[in-house]
C-alpha cells in the first residue's frame, strides 16, 4: 500500500453497520442535524463526503474516535427533503481514504482525509489469481442459480474487470456482510487475501446449501446474520412501502400504449422484490420516475392564426420575405391537418446571424407549442441522441427524450440546431439515428435506449437549422424541407439595428435614449469597419460594447449622454478591425476582380499574375484548394490550346513560366467560381492585353471554354457594390439569381451576361461587344413600369 500525500478536507457522514465500498451506488436516509449539516457543506462545495461507520451504532453523537479511520470518498449524486424532516441522498463511492487528522467545528464533523491508493489497482489478474477468480465466477453462478445474490448484470459487469480490488468490492456491494468483515474487507491491501476472504464466504454459503439449512432462506446467511439496514442508514422501510404505492398510483393514471403498460408494471412489480439499499433498486427507481415524468397524453392544442402569426414574424424578423412566406405556408398546412403524419421537417440554411433559430421560436409562438433546443454542434456519440442503456452508470435517456422531459408536452417544437455540424466516431454515426427521428413514416415508434420501450414522436415539429448543406448526409438531407437564407445588405442590417438592436442593447445596458443616440453614420461606419459578417450578431455586440462604455462614463459622472457619430466612434471601439480592399486604379495587365462567397457574406478577390523566363510552367500560390488548382490549370491549358486566336505569340511558351497569386495568402481558398477570373488574369499577361478595372466576375471555366454558373450570386453582388464596382460579368444560367437581389441594388447595377469564355475576354479587354448579352438598368425600368 501506498498513501498519497495530497490531503483534503471532507465532511464525515457516520453509519451505522454500514460499510460502503467504491463503486457502491446506495441511498441514505439521514435524520441527525450534524449528519444534515455535513450533506449541506457537501452540495454548496464539490458534492463529496467521507462515510464511515461507527464502531458502536449505539452511540447517538459520535465523535472521529468513535469511527473507523478507514471509509470511502462518495460523491453526492442526489438529494431530497422529505415531508417528515429527513433528507434522502443517493451517493456513489469513489475511493478508499483514511482519516489522517481531526478537522471538525461545531456544526458538522470533518477531517482531512488521505486517498488510499493501492499497490496493484492498475494491475491485471496474473496466473494465480486467475484460478482464484474463476473459481469465485463458478460459486456465484451456483448460488445465483438458488438464491439470486447478484444481478445478472453485474454478473456480465464481472467478466470485464480485470482489476483484483474492483472485483472484489463489486461482489462485497451485494452480499451484505456484517460490520467487522466488511470493514476489514475494505481495509485489506492485500489482493490475495482480498480474493481468498471473498472465495471463503462463498464456500461457507454453498456448505450451507448443500447440507440443506440454506434452501428455506431467501439470502445467505452472512446477510441474514449482517444488520438492520434501517438502523444504520436510518431508513424507514414503511416510508420506502409508502414511495412504491405513490408510484404505483402515478404509473395507474398514465394511458400508456399497451407494449409499454406491461413493461412499466413488470419493472413496478420487480421493484417490490428489490432490497431498497441495493443500488439496482436504485437504477430502477429511476427508470420508473422518468416513465412517470414523460408527457405521455399531455399536449399543446395548436390554435394557428395565419394573420397574426405573420405580425409575429413581422415584428421578430426583419426581411427574408421569401422565407416568411414558406413558413405561413407550412403553418396554413398545419391548421388543415388533423395530424402530424407525414409531416415535412424544416430545415433553415443560412449563414451565423441571420435569424434560423429565433425563427424555430417563432414558428413555436404561432403554433402556441412550447419550444426546445437541442444543440447538435461537436456530438459524436450516437447515444447522446437515443440515450444509454441501463445496464451503464450514470445511464439517461438521450437528448430527445429530455426535450419531452423538459416541455412537458408530447408535441413541442423542437429545434435541432447545428444539423450539419454533427460528427461521428467508433460510439455511432449520430447522423444514422437521426434518419429515424426526423422520418414520419418511423418516428411514431421511435425507441430510446434508456427507456427501452417505444415513444411517439409523429406529433412533434422538428426544425432543423444549418449553415452548410453539403455536410449533411444525403440520405438525411432527403427527408427536409430546405429554406435558404441568404444574408443580410448594409441597408437591411442598418434597417435591423435601428429597429431592433439599437433598443434591445440601450435596455440590456442599464441605459435610455435620453443617454445614448447612435447616427446612422455611425451604425454604417460598425458595419463596414468593425463587423464582417453576413447576420448581425456580431453587430449587436458591437453596439452593446458601445452602449456599455457609456454606462461606465455615466457612473462615473464624466459625462451624462452622448450622440455617437461617425468621427467619434473610434473613442468607443479603436482602431478598425477590416479595411476594405481598395478598387483599382487603371487597366492593368495580369490584375483582375473576382467574386468569392465565404460564410460570412461576399468578398471581392484579386487574382495577380506575372511571367518570368522559364518553359511554360504554370507556378500557383495563395494557399488554393484542389478545386480552385484544377480551374487553373483548366484555364491554363485553354490558353495553350488556342493561343492563336488569343492573339499569344507563337514561341510564348517556350520562353516564358507564368506565376498565378491570389492575396490574402493566409486565408485558405477553394471553389470553381474564380475559374474566369483566373483565365482572364493568365490569358491578360500571356497576350499583353490590360484588363478593365470597372469589371469583376465569376464563373466556372470548362476546359473547352464553356462558363457555368456558380452560387452566393446576391452576396457577391453586394460586395461589388459596396467596393465601387457597378459591372459584373455572371454566367447566363444565373440570370435568374439575380431577382434575388433587393431592386434598389439591384438597379445600380450593370449585369453582363455570358456563356462562353470568348464573350469574358472580348468584356474585359474592352473589344467588341457584339456577342454578349446586356441586362442591366433597362429590365429594372422594365419592371418598375
Amino acid at each position: 500500500m501506498k498513501n498519497t500525500n495530497l490531503e483534503i478536507s471532507l465532511a464525515i457522514l457516520p453509519v451505522r453497520d454500514l460499510v460502503v465500498f467504491p463503486y457502491m451506488i446506495i441511498p441514505l436516509y439521514v435524520m441527525r442535524p450534524k449528519s444534515i449539516q455535513a450533506i449541506s457543506h457537501s452540495l454548496s462545495t464539490n458534492r463529496e463526503l467521507f462515510i464511515t461507520a461507527q464502531k458502536n451504532k449505539n452511540t447517538e453523537n459520535p465523535n472521529i474516535t468513535d469511527l473507523f479511520q478507514v471509509g470511502s470518498v462518495v460523491s453526492i449524486l442526489r438529494m431530497r427533503k422529505l415531508s417528515d424532516g429527513r433528507i434522502k441522498i443517493l451517493v456513489q463511492g469513489k475511493s478508499r481514504a483514511k482519516i489522517i487528522s481531526n478537522n471538525s467545528n461545531s456544526e458538522f464533523l470533518q477531517a482531512n482525509i488521505s486517498s488510499i491508493s493501492l499497490a496493484l489497482d492498475s494491475l491485471p489478474f496474473n496466473n494465480e489469481t486467475e484460478v482464484t477468480v474463476a473459481r469465485i465466477k463458478k460459486d456465484l453462478l451456483y448460488l445465483n442459480s438458488y438464491k439470486k445474490l447478484l444481478n445478472p448484470e453485474i454478473l456480465n459487469i464481472l467478466d470485464d474487470i480485470n482489476n483484483i480490488h474492483h472485483f472484489c468490492d463489486l461482489i462485497a456491494n451485494s452480499l451484505g456482510l456484517k460490520l467487522q468483515s466488511a470493514q476489514k474487507l475494505l481495509e485489506e491491501n492485500e489482493s490475495e487475501k482480498k480474493l481468498l476472504f471473498i472465495k471463503e464466504i462463498l464456500n461457507t454459503e454453498i456448505n450451507i446449501l448443500q447440507s440443506g439449512s440454506g434452501q428455506k432462506n431467501t439470502k445467505p446467511s452472512t446477510v441474514n446474520d449482517t444488520t438492520n439496514y434501517s438502523n444504520f442508514t436510518e431508513q424507514d422501510n414503511n416510508q420506502q412501502s409508502e414511495d412504491i404505492q405513490e408510484l404505483q398510483k402515478q404509473i395507474s393514471k398514465i394511458k400508456f400504449p399497451k407494449k409499454t403498460k406491461l413493461e412499466v408494471e413488470k419493472q413496478l412489480k420487480r421493484l417490490g422484490t428489490i432490497h431498497p439499499e441495493s443500488s439496482e433498486f436504485s437504477i430502477l427507481r429511476n427508470y420508473l420516475d422518468t416513465i412517470v415524468e414523460l408527457p405521455w397524453n399531455i399536449g399543446e392544442k395548436s390554435v394557428i392564426n395565419l394573420k397574426k402569426s405573420e405580425e409575429i414574424l413581422n415584428s421578430e424578423h426583419y426581411g427574408l420575405e421569401k422565407v416568411k412566406d414558406h413558413i405561413l405556408e407550412f403553418l396554413a398546412v398545419n391548421k388543415l391537418k388533423e395530424s402530424n403524419l407525414n409531416q415535412s421537417i424544416l430545415c433553415l440554411v443560412g449563414p451565423p446571424g441571420v435569424g434560423k433559430t429565433s425563427l424555430g421560436k417563432s414558428i413555436a409562438k404561432a403554433m402556441g407549442r412550447k419550444y426546445h433546443r437541442i444543440a447538435l454542434g461537436g456530438l459524436k456519440d450516437e447515444s447522446e441522441l437515443r440515450g444509454h442503456r441501463r445496464t451503464y452508470v450514470g445511464a439517461m435517456p438521450g437528448k430527445i427524450i429530455q426535450a419531452f422531459q423538459q416541455t412537458k408536452s408530447n408535441n413541442p417544437i423542437i429545434v435541432l440546431d447545428e444539423l450539419d455540424k454533427l460528427g461521428a466516431d467508433g460510439k455511432g454515426d449520430p447522423s444514422a439515428a437521426m434518419l429515424e427521428i426526423l422520418d414520419p413514416e418511423q418516428n411514431e415508434h421511435f425507441k430510446d435506449h434508456y427507456l427501452n420501450v417505444e415513444f411517439d414522436l409523429s406529433k412533434t415539429i422538428f426544425i432543423a437549422t444549418a449553415n452548410n448543406l453539403a455536410n449533411i448526409p444525403s440520405a438525411l438531407r432527403d427527408r427536409l424541407d430546405i429554406i435558404q437564407l441568404s444574408g443580410y445588405t448594409r441597408e437591411e442590417k442598418l434597417l435591423i439595428a435601428e429597429q431592433y438592436l439599437v433598443k434591445k442593447q440601450i435596455a440590456q445596458s442599464g441605459l435610455t435614449s435620453e443617454n445614448i443616440k447612435f447616427e446612422n453614420s455611425s451604425i454604417i461606419k460598425m458595419i463596414e469597419a468593425y463587423t464582417r459578417e453576413s447576420g448581425v450578431r456580431t453587430l449587436g455586440r458591437t453596439i452593446l460594447k458601445v452602449c456599455q462604455k457609456m454606462a461606465r462614463k455615466i457612473v462615473e459622472k464624466t459625462e451624462s449622454a452622448i450622440v455617437v457619430t461617425e468621427k467619434n466612434l473610434h473613442d468607443f471601439l479603436g482602431v478598425p478591425h477590416f479595411l476594405k480592399e481598395n478598387q483599382l486604379q487603371e487597366n492593368s495587365i495580369g490584375v483582375s476582380t473576382g467574386l468569392a462567397w465565404t460564410s460570412v457574406g461576399g468578398e471581392i478577390l484579386y487574382v495577380e499574375a506575372l511571367k518570368k523566363e522559364g518553359k511554360g510552367q504554370l507556378q500557383l500560390t495563395g494557399q488554393l484548394g484542389d478545386i480552385m488548382k484544377e480551374s487553373a490549370q483548366a484555364a491554363f491549358s485553354y490558353a495553350k490550346a488556342h493561343y492563336s486566336a488569343l492573339e499569344i505569340k507563337p514561341k510564348w511558351f517556350e520562353k516564358y513560366d507564368i506565376h498565378l497569386h491570389l492575396p490574402a495568402g493566409a486565408i485558405p481558398k477553394d471553389g470553381p467560381s474564380a475559374g474566369i477570373t483566373m483565365a482572364v488574369t493568365l490569358i491578360s499577361v500571356m497576350s499583353d492585353k490590360p484588363i478593365s478595372k470597372d469589371l469583376a466576375m465569376t464563373g466556372e471555366l470548362t476546359l473547352t471554354g464553356r462558363v457555368l454558373p456558380v452560387g452566393g450570386i446576391k452576396e457577391k453582388c453586394i460586395a461589388a457594390l459596396a467596393h465601387g464596382i457597378y459591372k459584373i460579368i455572371l454566367p447566363l444560367a444565373n440570370k435568374k439569381d439575380v431577382e434575388d437581389i433587393p431592386l434598389n441594388l439591384r438597379s445600380q447595377i450593370q449585369f453582363l451576361f455570358v456563356e462562353h469564355l470568348d464573350e469574358v475576354l472580348t468584356l474585359a479587354f474592352n473589344t467588341s461587344l457584339q456577342k454578349t448579352e446586356l441586362l442591366g438598368s433597362g429590365i429594372e425600368k422594365q419592371n418598375a413600369a
